[in-house]
């Protein structure tokens, strides 16, 4: 009997070559894995020492790249810059940005020898400049702390250097032009910020008193002394009003007295030309009648000459009276009275 096979023929050799051909895939598959994971693994490295290399510098700070703990270059524009990685390199950080400080009171002296408790406040930041950053960093090991410490022990001792070159006049005083504070922060300033720069690269932003307090001995001699000045106001200014009182009066009793002497000499000359008006009457009516005139004259001096309640003995036949019996020039005369020739008048 024969049986028909109607399928492809299967041999040894094939399943052989099947078994190959897997072991060639895995053997493929695994070598392409490790270079795969080698390739990752470098790349991971390669990113971790490109983020060592990296500095980041803020706004507002600085860095300072050191070379196995010895300052090597200074890094002050803000953004991205290369170093080495650690060990090698290694970045500390500065901060630029401004701080406060505050001595506290201080009791010094003053050049008039009194006492005044003073308290200054100081702004202050490190240089922005590589040297003076260098200098920050080698002499305060970037501690700001002591940088402020240090910084407050020299405005303290610049104080009383100062103090000792104003009265206490020119700090408290009741007229506000004589009040130098500003002198006496520009002084504490010069005094402190060179000294400042040069050794610990400090750079001082502002300088200025916070308050100003007198002790009981210096606040009684400060009142005593503005009692006196205001002593002293008071004095001048009444000194200058009675001065000025005293001009005005004089200028008041010259005003005066040249009124009067101009009354008195538009009084002579309206009287003399008075005068000279009644003379030409005078001589108009003498020359108009001279009989009539020598009465009218006649009776104006009796009338000058005889008073209210005046007695008088006179005679009749003498000026002027004559005209009393004579009558006007030209006229007759009475006839002669047996009487006395004396009469009585009163008037």
């Amino acid at each position: 009997m024969f049986s028909h096979h109607h399928g492809p023929a299967h041999h040894p050799d094939d399943h052989d070559d099947d078994h190959d051909d897997d072991d060639h895939d895995h053997l493929l598959s695994g070598r392409f894995g490790l270079v795969l994971r080698t390739a990752f693994a470098t790349l991971i490295l390669a990113a971790a020492i490109v983020a060592a290399c990296i500095v980041m510098i803020p706004a507002g700070e600085a860095g300072v790249i050191t070379r196995f703990g010895d300052p090597s270059r200074v890094l002050t524009r803000p953004g991205l810059a290369w170093k080495l990685p650690v060990p090698f390199e290694t970045t500390i950080p500065i901060d630029l940005r401004v701080r406060t400080t505050s001595t506290g009171l201080q009791d010094v002296g003053t050049q008039d020898g009194l006492r005044v408790l003073v308290q200054a406040y100081v702004a202050w930041r490190v240089a922005s400049d590589p040297d003076h950053i260098l200098q920050f960093v080698r002499s305060v090991r970037n501690q700001p702390d002591e940088a402020a410490r240090q910084l407050r022990s020299f405005v303290s001792a610049a104080l009383h250097i100062t103090a000792s070159s104003f009265g206490l006049a020119d700090l408290v005083n009741i007229d506000a032009t004589k009040v130098r504070l500003d002198a006496f922060e520009q002084q504490l300033r010069d005094q402190v910020a060179d000294r400042m720069l040069q050794v610990y690269g400090i750079e001082i932003s502002e300088i200025g008193i916070e308050q100003l307090t007198l002790p009981n001995e210096t606040l009684a001699a400060t009142v005593d002394r503005m009692r006196a000045e205001r002593e002293t106001v008071a004095a001048q200014r009444t000194a200058e009003g009675l001065r000025r009182a005293a001009e005005i009066r004089s200028n008041a009793d010259r005003d005066g007295r040249e009124v009067v002497a101009k009354a008195r000499e538009q009084a002579a000359q309206i009287e003399a030309d008075a005068e000279q008006q009644a003379a030409r009457i005078y001589a108009d009516a003498y020359n108009g009648d001279p009989g009539l005139y020598t009465l009218i004259r006649s009776l104006d001096t009796i009338n000058k000459v005889v008073g209210r309640n005046t007695s008088i003995l006179l005679r009749t036949d003498a000026a002027p009276f004559r005209v009393l019996v004579d009558g006007p020039a030209g006229t007759p005369p009475a006839p002669a009275s047996p009487a006395s020739p004396l009469a009585k008048s009163q008037k």
